[in-house]
């Protein structure tokens, strides 16, 4: 009974790692949201897709979720027209990144969501082991 508990604990906090994972790529997108190229004529930052991978816990003999590669987002950058700008091209357009803050916003609550449920689990997990304690105490 007692590594039925820690098997779901396990499983859980595999969710927390990948979703704190997640987080952390949807807060750089959202932090370089502004990034332009640094030189003339250069890209800007592209945003970043995390993946999750289904992987085979021995330890837990459970499935269990983990970060998988960042892909690079193929979308097409968006343009403004600023000829001042050092990062202009020839025309005097400005790439910007592909970065979409309503995109980011709410993946990142998707993200939190997964994140607290994956801590409801640890804590009812928890609370049923501390019910069980007590009653072979009793």
């Amino acid at each position: 009974m007692a590594t039925d508990f820690l098997k779901s604990i396990g499983i859980a906090a595999s969710g927390l790692r990948t979703q704190s994972g997640r987080m952390r790529v949807i807060a750089e997108n959202i932090a370089n949201a502004d990034s332009t190229a640094t030189t003339p004529g250069g890209a800007p930052y592209r945003r970043k897709i995390m993946t999750f991978d289904q992987k085979f816990d021995r330890e837990l003999d459970a499935q269990t979720v983990a970060a998988g590669r960042i892909a690079r987002d193929q979308q097409p950058f968006k343009t403004r027209y600023e000829p001042g700008n050092p990062a202009a091209n020839a025309r005097g357009e400005v790439q910007l990144p592909n970065v979409d803050m309503t995109v980011e916003l709410m993946d990142m609550r998707e993200a939190q969501r997964s994140y607290e449920a994956g801590l409801n689990v640890i804590t009812a997990t928890r609370r049923m082991l501390q019910r069980t304690i007590d009653l072979l105490r009793a």
